[in-house]
């Protein structure tokens, strides 16, 4: 579960448990040799070896400890209503408007809420960087520096899609971080957090670099570091240094089932935060580029479907109609490798780099269509995010296995759709796949399906992998298919 480090965790304290550990680890390990007990042998130990020590953090702490700052939220939320025999009802829910007309439940106010986060600052004038969760819909905002002064602080500016916000307080003359580059930073690297979990103001952890460019769902903007330091909630928003004392990243999310730390934290890589850090100053809001696509990972068998030569790029799922991309001629079964000649490796890496484009820019993607490169120009539009599909289904083995019927003109009309044929049963191969009834096939590896007898000849004329965009609902994906 990804959990960001705002919610609050229970800490229970059990006293007697760690008591009686505390016992055992402090009774003394002997030992003692008798007299048939051979003399240990004596091991020459490498220069470099003996060298080799864990890191001191203290200088860091010293140093850009008084950067980083406690932020403490309030606010009020919108209360839940209360009837008899009926529990809360939110606002928000479509049933409070009937309770209410009927003289139901009514409104009792807001309910306060308040929240705990970390922060530091990167401007001497008093601007601050932190999780925009830490301060999103809050009426009141208290920074607390290292030195016990406390300021009031106003939002400049926040952005949801990366979870980044800028503060300033009235202040001067303030203890600043050092940035660092997070290209450089390498997996294994010691790394430091420092921030206030669970309210422990200024708590120093530590542990490595666990993994670099991770992506995690419905966070397409964002390239993670992932770590294994303690983070917990309270950390949010505070600085991720490396052993040079420069901040790589700002602690944002972590992954656990309970609450609190499990392993796996998750960084915003201090380039990105920077960038929209620009923009927000400047502009009071975050501009990113646009091309219209829904686009999913590739993978082997979905590589070998559409004949690729290794296994890369960003596959096009669909195109949104009168988007960039359309007008620019790509299409779905598209698999876009480079952009402007940056190789984009993985589909995590289509969203980043599109949304540094400014929008109106002129950018060239190499894509491979059915066999071939091809270069296709677009120009950039202005959007929010670009989607990513995802299929978490095995590549099955076997022939398809499906059976088909004609869409109909007015399931056409109703789904916005210029071809494909229904699903109405699926076993074997397409079973295993994930396949279901109700499904609309729109084409083998890239070719438009236009009816029953052309999908037949699609995959008897296929190699050993199709790959199927199937219309499910409202999303469309790529399903690859081994048939043998």
């Amino acid at each position: 579960m990804q959990v960001p480090l705002k919610r609050a965790a229970l800490v229970v304290a059990i006293i007697g448990l760690l008591g009686a550990g505390f016992a055992v680890l402090a009774r003394p390990l002997t030992w003692s040799a008798s007299a048939a007990a051979p003399k240990p042998r004596e091991v020459e130990v490498p220069v470099a070896a003996a060298a080799m020590s864990l890191p001191d953090f203290s200088t860091i702490v010293r140093q850009f400890g008084p950067a980083v700052v406690n932020v403490s939220t309030s606010g009020m939320k919108k209360a839940a209503f209360d009837g008899p025999g009926l529990g809360q009802i939110d606002p928000d829910d479509p049933f409070w408007k009937f309770f209410r007309h009927f003289g139901g439940p009514r409104s009792q106010g807001g309910v306060p809420t308040r929240g705990l986060g970390s922060g530091f600052i990167v401007g001497s004038d008093g601007v601050i960087l932190t999780n925009a969760h830490v301060v999103a819909d809050a009426s009141d905002i208290q920074v607390k520096l290292t030195d016990r002064r406390e300021f009031k602080a106003r939002v400049v500016g926040l952005d949801k899609a990366t979870d980044v916000a800028v503060l300033r307080i009235e202040a001067r003359d303030l203890p600043t971080v050092k940035l660092g580059d997070p290209a450089r930073t390498q997996v294994g690297e010691w790394v430091l957090a420092i921030g206030a979990p669970f309210g422990f103001e200024n708590s120093a952890t530590a542990g490595i670099v666990s993994a670099r460019a991770r992506s995690l769902p419905n966070e397409g903007y964002v390239p993670f570091l992932q770590t294994d330091v303690a983070v917990n909630p309270g950390n949010s928003g505070g600085p991720l240094f490396n052993l040079a004392g420069e901040v790589i990243g700002i602690n944002s999310q972590i992954y656990s089932q309970s609450g609190g730390y499990m392993g796996l934290s998750f960084a915003i890589p201090i380039d990105v935060a920077m960038k929209v850090e620009g923009q927000l100053l400047a502009h009071g809001k975050v501009t990113r580029g646009k091309l219209g696509v829904t686009i999913q990972e590739m993978n082997q068998a979905l590589a070998e479907s559409f004949g690729l030569p290794k296994l890369a790029g960003a596959l096009v799922s669909a195109v949104e109609d009168g988007s960039p991309a359309a007008k620019g001629g790509l299409q779905p079964g598209d698999v876009i490798l480079a952009l402007d000649g940056q190789e984009i490796a993985s589909s995590s890496d289509l969203p980043t780099r599109v949304a540094d484009l400014k929008p109106g820019a002129r950018a060239t993607l190499d894509v491979w269509r059915r066999g071939r490169h091809q270069e296709i120009g677009v120009v950039v539009g202005e959007a929010q995010e670009e989607q990513v599909a995802s299929n978490d289904g095995a590549a099955p083995q076997g022939r398809l296995g499906v059976t088909v019927r004609p869409i109909t003109p007015e399931e056409q009309r109703q789904a916005d759709l210029r071809g494909g044929v229904v699903v109405e049963g699926v076993n074997g191969p397409a079973a295993r796949a994930g396949l279901q009834p109700g499904d609309v096939l729109l084409s083998v590896s890239g070719t438009p399906v236009t009816g029953v007898e052309q999908l037949r000849a699609l995959v008897a004329r296929a190699g050993k992998h199709v790959a199927l965009l199937v219309k499910r609902g409202d999303a469309r994906i790529f399903v690859p298919v081994a048939i043998g």
